[in-house]
């Protein structure tokens, strides 16, 4: 009986198959981005490299956070990011159950670059720890009264915070919107109020009121008497 013939892919000595040079190539690219950071600078929009353990993440940036040049508010995203099977892959992983962090800027490697993808959770197959070392970064709301003709010209009538979860800050947000419906034009002469989200700026916390310590309606409403009785 005949055996059956097995070929075997040979290489020419000192070559790499395709999918070795691919391994060999991101390894490469990897090493290059680690020695040769692009330097990361506040106010930048663009993804940055951040530290997590023995690991490095591509996190979002969110401007205009507290505590100065220390602390910037981060949340973490799949390195592939924006791809649609990369975010159903990130929640996969918890990489949206951590929402907006505080974290530290030396724990920044610098702009992020593809070849760090080889050293994330995702890349591992791991999913992301409950604890990562970095503290929640609180919501706010602002209530803002500005002019009518585009301007940026106004004033915040009124600043709750901090939210320590987006669904309470979700839900009065919601109350504040639909108290305001229909009357954003006519509260301040000349202005038009609205409420938008933003970050909790500890430096100004005497300047917030505590939202889990009275309803926010009322807290709108006394603010607004108080700009009418002050004009």
């Amino acid at each position: 009986m005949k055996r059956p013939l097995f070929r075997r892919c040979c290489h020419a000595p000192g070559t790499l198959s395709p999918e070795d040079q691919a391994v060999a190539d991101q390894f490469r690219t990897m090493l290059t981005a680690l020695r040769n950071p692009q330097p990361w600078t506040p106010g930048g929009t663009q993804d940055i490299a951040v530290r997590v353990g023995p690991f490095v993440e591509r996190a979002h940036t969110r401007p205009g956070d507290d505590h100065g040049p220390d602390m910037i508010a981060v949340t973490l995203v799949h390195p592939h990011t924006p791809h649609a099977a990369a975010h159903l892959h990130g929640r996969q992983l918890g990489y949206t159950e951590h929402g907006w962090l505080r974290c530290e800027t030396t724990a920044i490697l610098g702009v992020w670059h593809p070849g760090y993808t080889m050293l994330t959770h995702a890349a591992a197959g791991l999913p992301m720890p409950d604890d990562i070392g970095m503290e929640p970064a609180h919501y706010a709301l602002y209530i803002e009264a500005r002019k009518r003709d585009n301007s940026l010209d106004g004033s915040t009538l009124l600043r709750l915070g901090p939210y320590t979860q987006t669904r309470h800050a979700q839900q009065d947000y919601d109350r504040l919107t639909a108290a305001l419906d229909g009357r954003q034009t006519s509260l301040v002469p000349g202005h038009r109020v609205s409420a938008r989200f933003g970050p909790f700026d500890v430096s100004d916390h005497r300047l917030f009121a505590d939202p889990y310590e009275a309803d926010a309606v009322a807290l709108l409403d006394a603010a607004i008497a108080a700009l009418k009785e002050a004009v």
